[in-house]
């Protein structure tokens, strides 16, 4: 099977075990070892108080593009570290999109970078990723 092949395989894999995923709306663009793109609308029942979407919305799509991209080479990663930076507000109505993309891998560790910007191409947010890469295979 080539990568490409895997890569969707595993996330077709993840996503059916991935009922908030679904919730969220997200929908796959593309899906490569090591990086993925993802697309979402922001909808009335994902905002706070101000209007504006509640930041664990963005925070959520990077981490589902982290897991997608970090998993794609077909070993089961899981979350080490994140950290997020909020950059312009999202309202009801957006369309987002997060690009992941691999930055540093190595046999236990692997860092990635997702970027979410909205239907402007304005960046929304900054996620920065780490992984560890167990030895279980999808």
């Amino acid at each position: 099977m080539n990568s490409k092949a895997l890569a969707d395989k595993i996330v077709d894999q993840m996503l059916d075990k991935d009922p908030f995923t679904k919730w969220l709306g997200i929908e796959i663009i593309s899906i490569k070892e090591g990086s993925c793109e993802l697309k979402m609308q922001i909808r009335d029942e994902m905002l706070n108080g101000f209007e504006i979407a509640h930041g664990g919305i963005t925070f959520s799509m990077a981490d589902s593009a982290l897991a997608f991209a970090s998993n794609s080479h077909g070993r089961i990663c899981v979350s080490l570290e994140t950290s997020i930076s909020h950059t312009k507000p999202c309202k009801s109505g957006d369309i987002i999109y997060a690009k992941a993309e691999e930055k540093s891998i190595t046999n236990k560790i692997a860092i990635y970078n997702i970027t979410i910007c909205n239907q402007e191409k304005e960046v929304v947010a900054l996620f920065k990723g780490t992984v560890f890469r167990t030895d279980k295979l999808f």
